[in-house]
């Protein structure tokens, strides 16, 4: 017999003795509590008896952690008035913390009937519950153990997705690869570590599921951008327990002093448009979930491009998304969220406000505290560029950063000022806003689009297997092929490739700001010029090893650059220089130099290709300086830098190409042509913060 149990907490809850349940549905009329053993057959069902504030709820005793379950929500049906109930169909709890089975299209997961589509829709009466993955009863695993809490001054992000990562990984079992147990491998987590990282970011691992037009083309998806549970680890991910296999991972990778950052997609389900299935939040409460048009509430705001939009003014939805991070964090070991399309979180019907409550909330969370918080600042959605405009404490990815470096090492003209911009951290974005360098997650590649070898070897997409007629993915890439699309022989070719892979991650490294590194590109990964593999879960999207093989230099390049930037505190400061002196040496603690060593201005600043950046931090008696020479041009170019101290010179610390001292005390050097070198300079008691391991 099932009592009435209590509304709070929302989901299912083992108290040691039995289970409450409670669901939140404002306009329902009725909620069905069905339990299912572990073969996925229907046990018994119970009507929840009790109904607080639109949470309905029920205590169950004798029921244990283990146990299958799902809801069935009774309600009108007028999908006109937005009201989506069908209790024909079995609905996942929101608040489920695991998932049992695999969801399969079948026409009864739709909640109308597909065969027809008038405006009305007619309801589907087709039980779709052989066709949904079930809830499962967990006990609460009690506080994670805490990961490293790494400042941003010194973080580098690894960006990554878990899957693909591991999946050719060729010290990664067969049975762990594509898996949590496959991305905590100590082959894999040591090699991380030995490049200089700091964090991983993976993309999407909560609960999702293929779209549609993947399945009836054979293809799955890779990315993980389409959830249908914000607390549930993606079953196909896991092997036995995917929730325990997911915070081994994280202890894991806490063990060899990384942070894990989590992609987490708020802004939209996989439920997608009007005509797509009812797995969840559409037949539990379609208006409180989703934004609808105020005119007509049975028509979705797609401002994610995606189908459908979460409803961020609504008071249950904010509730969702906090008790999710505060779970991911708390629960399961998360350091990081980096949140997809995230202008939807601050979106309400007058347009995005920095204001808005979730974003507020989120920020001053203190279950939230200390745990970094990163914005994609766009979306499909109106007004959806919002670059530089989230509140404190928020990070933001950086395109403007992405586009500028590939624009200018490829020899588009004018750019010198807004490169000077970038490397200098965003001031112009971030700093108005009382943020600082930190806030500009700066990077050349991520999953979305080219990888960096990609990026050197084709100036067109090649999404043909993805099966939209090579329609879908970013037309406009700012790429050079050099003289070739795609793979080629030719010494010189190559060579320029290789040139600018380097130039752009030295780049990457040596600005202001905090470095994001897409897996694959310290060694050469491609991915054939498909620049959105989002649905290649095969070896187009999974990363291809023998790249460390073929070229082992580049990636040891790659660790002296990020070496660089961890032993110089002058090239990821806490806060913005603008060419103050205050020293009695007159040094400037910022200088943009001309190649002969004057000081850039006029012109200068949009059409000058070679120049140097100069940071200083000077005191009586000491001093350290570091110096980026940058060379864009296809000439070989001399600079004239500050004169060193007397007994004390310019050291080389990374070069992509050749750079040499001309003279005895080592103030004037020269660049080889299309090249970018790192140089340092100390003197008296300064320490150079040392590399960690």
């Amino acid at each position: 017999m099932i009592l009435p149990g209590r509304p709070t907490p929302l989901g299912a809850s083992w108290d040691g003795e039995g289970v409450n349940f409670a669901l939140y549905s404002g306009d329902a009329q009725s909620v069905e509590l069905c339990l299912f053993d572990e073969s996925g057959g229907e046990t018994a069902r119970h009507w929840l008896p009790d109904q607080c504030d639109g949470v309905w709820h029920g205590y169950l005793p004798a029921c244990r952690p283990g146990q299958r379950y799902g809801y069935r929500v009774h309600g009108r049906w007028a999908p006109l008035e937005g009201l989506r109930f069908n209790p024909a169909k079995l609905l996942i709890d929101p608040y489920a913390r695991q998932l049992s089975g695999r969801f399969s299209w079948n026409t009864a997961v739709f909640d109308f009937d597909p065969d027809n589509r008038d405006p009305e829709l007619r309801i589907n009466t087709r039980d779709s519950a052989p066709y949904v993955p079930r809830s499962v009863v967990r006990a609460g695993s009690g506080p994670a153990r805490p990961g490293p809490r790494i400042p941003w001054s010194e973080t580098i992000i690894y960006e990554t997705n878990l899957r693909g990562y591991t999946m050719a990984h060729p010290r990664v079992p067969e049975l762990a690869r594509g898996t949590f147990t496959g991305m905590r491998n100590k082959d894999v987590l040591a090699y991380i570590k030995s490049l200089g990282i700091s964090a991983i970011e993976l993309l999407p691992v909560q609960a999702f599921i293929d779209e549609q037009h993947l399945h009836e083309k054979g293809l799955r998806n890779f990315w993980g951008y389409n959830s249908i549970n914000f607390f549930a680890p993606e079953p196909r991910l896991g092997n036995t327990d995917p929730v325990a296999e997911f915070r081994d991972m994280a202890n894991a990778i806490h063990d060899a002093g990384l942070e894990l950052i989590l992609d987490v997609v708020f802004n939209h389900t996989g439920e997608s448009g009007g005509t797509g299935p009812s797995l969840s939040f559409r037949g539990i409460d379609n208006l409180a979930y989703y934004r609808t048009q105020h005119a007509a509430p049975g028509e979705y705001i797609n401002d994610s491009g995606c189908g459908n939009t979460l409803d961020a003014d609504h008071p249950r939805v904010r509730e969702l998304v906090l008790s999710s991070l505060k779970y991911w964090a708390g629960e399961m070991g998360v350091d990081g969220f980096r949140f997809d399309l995230a202008p939807i979180l601050g979106r309400s019907g007058e347009g995005y406000n920095s204001d808005h409550p979730l974003l507020t909330e989120i920020a001053v969370d203190p279950a939230l505290g200390g745990v970094k918080l990163i914005a994609e600042p766009w979306d499909p959605g109106p007004g959806g560029y919002q670059l530089g405009r989230f509140p404190g404490p928020w990070a933001e990815w950086n395109d403007r950063y992405r586009d500028t470096v590939r624009r200018f090492w490829r020899g588009d003209e004018g750019l010198a000022g807004e490169l000077a911009s970038r490397l200098h951290g965003s001031a112009d974005l971030f700093a108005d806003s009382g943020r600082k360098p930190h806030a500009s997650i700066n990077f050349v590649t991520s999953h979305d689009g080219f990888t960096l070898w990609d990026l050197v070897s084709f100036e067109h997409r090649h999404n043909q297997a993805n099966g939209e007629d090579n329609r879908d993915g970013h037309a406009h890439n700012f790429s050079c092929n050099h003289g070739v699309e795609g793979e080629t022989d030719d010494p010189s070719i190559l060579h320029a490739r290789r040139r600018q892979r380097l130039n752009m991650l030295a780049t990457l490294m040596f600005s202001q700001g905090t470095p994001m590194l897409l897996a694959g590109d310290e060694f050469g990964n491609s991915q054939d010029g498909n620049n959105n593999a989002y649905a290649q879960d095969n070896p187009v999207g999974w990363l291809d090893w023998s790249g460390l093989e073929r070229d082992p230099e580049f990636s040891e390049a790659v660790r002296r650059m990020i070496q660089v930037r961890r032993r110089c505190v002058l090239l990821r400061q806490s806060g913005y220089r603008h060419g103050e002196t205050d020293n009695d040496l007159g040094w400037p603690n910022l200088q943009w130099l001309g190649p002969c060593g004057s000081s850039l201005a006029g012109d200068d600043w949009a059409n000058l290709r070679a120049k140097a950046v100069v940071f200083s931090e000077v005191s009586e008696g000491s001093g350290q300086v570091v110096a980026i020479l940058i060379n864009g041009s296809s000439e070989e170019v001399s600079y004239s830098l500050p004169a060193p101290q007397t007994g004390t010179g310019w050291n080389l610390e990374f070069t992509s190409g050749e750079a040499t001292a001309q003279s005895p005390d080592s103030c004037l050097w020269k660049l080889g042509e299309c090249s970018i070198a790192c140089l340092s300079l100390t003197w008296g008691n300064t320490r150079r913060s040392p590399a960690t391991d």
